[in-house]
């Protein structure tokens, strides 16, 4: 029974920080987000979703299922003449396993056209998964902070 107890207290401490990892290397990719899209890097936005990820973008009115329309939201967002700063202003990071961790934040947005700037609140969630060696995001939703 002593040695049940021991193997299993070992075990939880291993999985514990294999998840603590996890939230670590999980949340880079949200930190690689935010850097992409104030760079208006759309390949590099495209290329942090997994294939069959599921977009709700602030603007979008229908579930996006396909990278094409990831890809076609973020042209339409970021290659016009408006130019964005984004950054996390508190976020929460759950790992639900070590393969699934789901990032919770509020974010700024600050969007400058034609030298004027103006700053949007919102609130945005990351479910990312492993794949294969990789963490992707399987699903993100991104809406206005309310009034």
């Amino acid at each position: 029974m002593r040695s049940f107890f021991y193997f299993a207290l070992f075990a939880f401490g291993f999985c514990s920080s294999a998840i603590a990892g996890s939230k670590e290397d999980a949340f880079q990719v949200v930190e690689k987000w935010s850097k992409a899209f104030t760079e208006a890097d759309v390949d590099t936005l495209v290329g942090l979703y997994s294939p069959d990820a599921v977009f709700l973008g602030t603007g979008t009115k229908n579930i996006i299922s396909q990278p094409d329309g990831v890809r076609k939201y973020f042209e339409g967002t970021l290659l016009g003449n408006r130019k964005f700063i984004a950054s996390q202003l508190d976020s929460s990071t759950m790992a639900l396993n070590d393969t699934t961790v789901i990032v919770t934040a509020l974010d700024k947005l600050i969007a400058t056209v034609d030298g004027k700037s103006q700053a949007f609140f919102g609130r945005v969630t990351f479910v990312l998964a492993k794949r294969g060696s990789e963490w992707k995001i399987v699903s993100f939703h991104r809406s206005a902070m309310p009034p």
